[in-house]
C-alpha cells in the first residue's frame, strides 16, 4: 500500500517557504495523495541572525486560516485538506504557546524542538567549543525538558532533529544517548502521543528519516502506536519525499498502521 496522507508540509505562510499553498495542494493530488496537513511555523522567541529577523517564525496566523479556509474549499472534493501548526518548544513560551493554541481550531499539532538555549542546532556555532556529543546530549535533554512542561501537541516533531545538522556524521551513534531518548518515548507514549516520521533528511542524502528506524522500533517496543508521515516540504517538488523508503523503515520497525488526525484524535491506516 502506498501512504495517503503527508502531515508535514509548509506553504508562504512559514517564515522559511516561499511556496503558495495552492501550488503545495496541486502538486500533493499530483502526487496521488488523499489527504495532507499544512503545519506552518509557529516558533516564538526564535533568535534574531541575519537570515532571520524578529518575528521571522511567527505566523500571521488570522492570515493563514483565511487562506486554509478559502482552499479548502475550493478542493474539497479532490482532496482533504487538514489544518496543522508546527509549535516550536521552548520552556519560557509555554504559556504563550498555550495561548495562541486556544484561539484557532487547529485539528494537529506537531511539537518541535528547534532550539536549545536559544541556539539551533541547524547552525554551526551550536557546536562549537565541545564535542559532538555534548552537543548531542544537550539537544535531547532539551527535549525531555520540553515535553516535560507543554502536553498540548499531537506528535513530536523529527525527534533526532540535530542529526541532519550535525558536522560529522560518523561521530554519532543514537545508542549513546538511549537513556534520555527512552524517557522521551515513555512520556509520549504515557500521553497517547506519537511521532512525526518525517522524510526531509533523504533530501540530503541520509539513510534515515528523522527519527532513525532504530528509534522508531523502539518506540514501538515500549508500546508506541502513533505514527504520522511529513516530508517537511517547503516546495511542492518535495511533497511526500522519499515515503517509500519512510514506509519501508516503519514496517522494519513493528508498525503495520500509520496516522492522520481530525480534531486532534488520531485514524489509523494501514501501512
Amino acid at each position: 500500500m502506498n501512504i495517503i496522507a503527508d502531515y508535514h508540509m509548509h506553504s508562504e505562510h512559514s517564515g522559511d517557504s516561499t511556496a503558495p499553498m495552492k501550488n503545495m495542494i496541486e502538486s500533493s493530488i499530483d502526487k496521488g495523495l488523499q489527504e495532507i496537513c499544512f503545519t506552518e511555523h509557529m516558533d516564538l522567541d526564535y533568535p534574531i541572525g541575519p537570515d532571520n529577523p524578529e518575528g521571522f517564525f511567527e505566523i500571521d496566523a488570522d492570515s493563514y486560516r483565511q487562506d486554509f479556509l478559502r482552499l479548502q474549499e475550493i478542493y474539497r472534493s479532490r482532496i482533504t485538506i487538514r489544518y496543522g501548526i508546527e509549535l516550536g518548544l521552548q520552556p519560557q513560551i509555554t504559556k504563550q504557546n498555550e495561548n495562541f493554541l486556544s484561539k484557532y481550531p487547529f485539528e494537529f499539532v506537531i511539537g518541535s524542538n528547534h532550539l536549545c538555549h536559544h541556539k539551533d542546532p541547524y547552525y554551526p556555532s551550536y557546536y562549537e567549543g565541545r564535542s559532538i556529543d555534548d552537543a548531542v546530549r544537550e539537544f535531547y535533554e532539551c527535549t525531555l525538558e520540553n515535553i516535560k512542561i507543554f502536553h498540548n501537541f499531537d506528535v513530536l516533531g523529527h525527534l533526532d532533529y540535530i542529526v541532519r545538522y550535525i558536522p560529522c556524521q560518523s561521530d554519532y551513534n543514537f545508542t549513546k544517548f538511549s537513556d534520555i531518548i527512552d524517557e522521551i518515548l515513555k512520556i509520549l507514549i504515557s500521553e497517547n502521543k506519537g511521532l512525526d516520521v518525517n522524510t526531509k533528511s533523504f533530501q540530503s542524502g541520509m539513510n534515515d528519516p528523522n527519527p532513525c528506524g532504530e528509534i522508531l522500533a523502539r518506540y514501538k517496543e515500549l508500546g508506541g502506536r502513533i505514527i504520522t508521515f511529513g516530508s517537511d516540504a517547503h516546495k511542492p517538488e518535495h511533497v511526500a519525499y522519499a515515503f517509500d523508503r519512510a514506509r519501508k523503515t516503519a514496517l522494519k520497525a513493528g508498525f503495520t498502521s500509520y496516522c492522520t488526525f481530525k480534531d486532534r484524535k488520531p485514524v489509523f491506516h494501514d501501512l
